[in-house]
């Protein structure tokens, strides 16, 4: 086998196909997420401790000095983080509520099996139950 077919056998199973479109979608629901936390969870709570923007906060540890050379600023910026951290909680409760919801739906399936039909008798078996019942009708 060659290694172009087998690389593409292997890029076309289904497991390598599913994962790339996770991992698509699951990006797209990166900006989702980051905009509800940035656009409408920051606001109130920002608005609930007195106007703060929490994006902004930050730790200046070496000020910016314009006056006598270009000296960057030096800071640790813990509001972006703490905003970074709501997304994460954000995406792990939605996460949990979807697994949730699987494992459920598997839970109800194991609980209440769809009874299975008979499976129809074999030729065999059929001509057994045939032979049995002449032998059962002879005196």
């Amino acid at each position: 086998m060659s290694l172009v077919s087998e690389f593409r056998e292997f890029a076309i199973k289904g497991n390598v196909v599913d994962l790339a479109v996770g991992v698509i979608i699951g990006a797209a629901f990166n900006s989702i997420v980051k905009s509800l936390v940035d656009q409408v969870v920051m606001p109130p709570i920002g608005l609930i401790t007195g106007g703060i923007d929490f994006s902004k906060l930050e730790w200046v540890m070496r000020p910016e000095n314009t006056a006598t050379e270009a000296v960057e600023k030096v800071s640790i910026q813990y509001g972006a983080f703490l905003n970074t951290v709501i997304q994460f909680a954000i995406v792990a409760f939605v996460v949990f509520m979807l697994v949730k919801g699987i494992n459920q739906l598997r839970r109800q399936n194991a609980a209440d099996p769809t009874p299975e039909a008979p499976a129809a008798p074999t030729p065999t078996e059929l001509l057994l139950t045939e032979i049995r019942d002449e032998l059962k009708a002879r005196p």
